[in-house]
């Protein structure tokens, strides 16, 4: 039987039932629930200091205007590093390795982000559309360059996170593969794949932290220049 490397992308599912919905909602279990005690425990305390680090940062540069979102955006984060992680484990699935299911956060995100910035200041959202001191000539031209540059936005979302997450993916079973076929053949050369298959997973690790920061924060930059 031929090794498919793509078959750990496919939707998961248990006697014919897809379980997508059970993978996304899983991982809330492991986040503690916040508690009316004065005195938290450890792991509470941590979680509390990093959100607020968060939400903090993120939404420094935006006006107090957007700083509603940052309940959405927060859950956001932990939504996509929580996902990320369990991915690499052993036997599990990864949902943002699904362009579907990443395109269906950026694209409701970031269209509400352009209403609201059409609504609030129509002037000032149409005038990206069009940069200041543009020659008579090239006014058509442009306006249709940065009316599909805006477009793109959310397909730029959803196929960044897609592609680091697949590519790290693919890229950590083929070198666990190697080790597996090369340790009883050649110990020294298995060995080394298993170091470098040690250290490929310590980049993922904070890959899965990263492209979950990269995605909100391009968010709250949209969302910035609408607000």
């Amino acid at each position: 039987m031929a090794l498919n490397f793509f078959d750990q992308f496919m939707s998961p599912s248990f006697l014919g039932v897809p379980l997508m919905a059970l993978a996304l909602t899983l991982p809330w279990i492991l986040f503690p629930t916040p508690t009316a005690r004065w005195l938290n425990n450890r792991s509470l305390t941590l979680q509390n200091w990093a959100l607020n680090r968060f939400s903090s940062q993120l939404l420094l540069p935006v006006n107090p205007g957007g700083h509603k979102w940052a309940l959405l955006y927060a859950s956001l984060i932990v939504y996509l590093v929580s996902i990320n992680m369990l991915g690499l484990l052993p036997y599990t699935f990864t949902p943002t390795t699904q362009l579907s299911h990443n395109l269906g956060l950026a694209v409701p995100l970031w269209l509400a982000t352009v209403l609201i910035g059409l609504r609030n200041q129509p002037t000032h959202a149409l005038g990206h559309l069009l940069p200041e001191g543009t020659p008579t000539a090239l006014i058509p031209v442009l306006i249709i360059i940065e009316t599909i540059s805006l477009f793109i936005r959310p397909l730029a979302l959803g196929v960044r996170l897609t592609a680091n997450l697949t590519a790290g993916h693919l890229l950590i079973q083929l070198i666990g593969t190697a080790s597996f076929v090369l340790l009883p053949l050649m110990p020294t050369v298995g060995l080394l794949t298993t170091a470098l298959l040690f250290l490929l997973t310590l980049l993922e690790v904070a890959v899965a932290f990263i492209q979950a920061y990269v995605f909100v924060l391009l968010l709250s930059l949209y969302l910035q220049e609408n607000v």
